[in-house]
């Protein structure tokens, strides 16, 4: 079933349960889609709809930061929420040792010698993990293994 059909299935699930907040962020990510197609003049792909998914949790993640800084945790539940959902419609995720190695068959694949390399790297990395492992830790690790 493709990404769509899938999202519109639950959207209806959270309709009829009155799942309000589950409901909420299914929309949100339904209007992202339309949003992200009328942009692309056509339908996403699965890996373009992996990338909005992974910067819609970097933009929860980065919310619930600056909300826990604030004091307000009511925010932070509901912020806490739709990452939740969000997350259920993603690919599970990478092991540590899982993204090592595929880091390290990537570096060997490009032929990547220093740092000055990262960039190939990650153009190359970025499209087999996205979804997969956190864009951020990602970076991380490469820029680590090349410095190294």
């Amino acid at each position: 079933m493709a990404f769509d059909e899938i999202i519109n299935r639950e959207m209806v699930l959270a309709a009829k349960s009155k799942d309000k907040i589950r409901l909420s962020a299914i929309r949100m990510i339904k209007t992202g889609i339309h949003n992200r197609e009328i942009d692309l003049k056509r339908k996403m792909t699965e890996s373009e709809f992996l990338q909005m998914l992974s910067s819609m949790v970097k933009q929860r993640k980065d919310s619930i930061d600056q909300f826990q800084k604030g004091g307000r945790e009511d925010l932070v539940e509901k912020e806490g929420a739709e990452l939740k959902v969000i997350q259920e419609f993603m690919p599970a995720q990478m092991s540590e040792e899982d993204i090592d190695l595929e880091i390290q068959r990537t570096i060997q694949e490009v032929g990547a010698a220093s740092i000055k390399d990262m960039g190939k790297v990650m153009k190359v990395l970025m499209p087999k993990l996205t979804g997969k492992a956190d864009g951020k830790t990602i970076g991380d690790k490469v820029k680590e293994k090349l410095t190294s």
